[in-house]
């Protein structure tokens, strides 16, 4: 369920290694949340999309930014995280790896490691 032109008053303040905060028109809806994505086109308003668990049942709605609810789905965030990846750099970084051996399959095993570092950093 996507809800669109309408504007919501989102609060979700980020820190390392603390408790997620995700609040929409000031409900806490971080124990429905599984995922998050904020965008913003220049000269346009943030949008934010929540990616729900199954079984969500709504989020109370009405305030400031555009604001997407869509069901949780693991594949469009490791897609979208595999289209946001610039392949000359995951080159480079692959290249420059210390546990490249010689190895037959070196760079096939090299590329996933170094994906899977990056996502664990984002």
């Amino acid at each position: 369920m996507s809800t669109f032109d309408q504007h919501h008053r989102v609060r979700m303040p980020a820190a390392p290694e603390q408790p997620a905060v995700i609040e929409v028109d000031g409900h806490d809806d971080a124990s429905s949340v599984e995922a998050y994505r904020i965008t913003q086109i220049v000269d346009e308003g943030p949008e934010v999309t929540l990616y729900v668990a199954k079984g969500w049942n709504g989020v109370r709605f009405e305030g400031l930014a555009d604001a997407r609810v869509e069901p949780a789905d693991v594949r469009r965030v490791v897609a979208g995280f595999l289209d946001a990846v610039d392949w000359r750099r995951l080159d480079e970084a692959v290249l420059a790896r210390g546990d490249l051996d010689g190895a037959p399959g070196e760079l096939t095993r090299g590329v996933p490691a170094q994906l899977r570092e990056w996502a664990l950093s984002a």
